[in-house]
């Protein structure tokens, strides 16, 4: 008598009822940035999203950015507003700038980080791996 639930067929049968899993694995995604343009300004949609995936504040990620490009700008409920034409890519370079500085930590290389201000000096803790590093400006 041969045994109705061998191993293989329950295997295949699991296999059949599991749903397709369409993730890379990667739980850190910077959403695309939404730029447009009108006119003599530039304009980023999806700026507090962006913020809020870095788990930065708005002002903090503003200010780096205004400081980096060398114009001045406003953020206006999810968006953020900056004087001039500025080009996407200097804009993504600058993002990918702030996340390596601001975002993930040296040590591990996790997104698992805030920032820490004591006195005058600025840190960054892990939470993934326990590491606290001063932020250091890259230039």
């Amino acid at each position: 008598m041969q045994d109705a639930y061998d191993y293989d067929s329950l295997i295949e049968r699991a296999r059949s009822k599991m749903p397709v899993c369409d993730s890379d694995g990667e739980r850190f995604r910077m959403p695309e940035t939404d730029i447009i343009h009108q006119g003599r300004i530039t304009i980023i949609r999806n700026f507090s999203e962006m913020a809020g995936v870095m788990h930065r504040e708005k002002e903090h990620l503003m200010r780096f950015l205004l400081k980096e490009i060398g114009t001045s700008g406003e953020i206006a409920d999810t968006r953020a507003i900056f004087q001039g034409n500025v080009s996407d890519r200097q804009i993504n370079e600058k993002i990918c700038s702030y996340l390596n500085t601001y975002v993930i930590c040296e040590v591990c290389g996790r997104p698992d980080t805030e920032l820490i201000k004591e006195n005058r000096a600025t840190f960054m803790k892990c939470h993934a791996c326990g590491a606290i590093t001063p932020v250091k400006a890259k230039k």
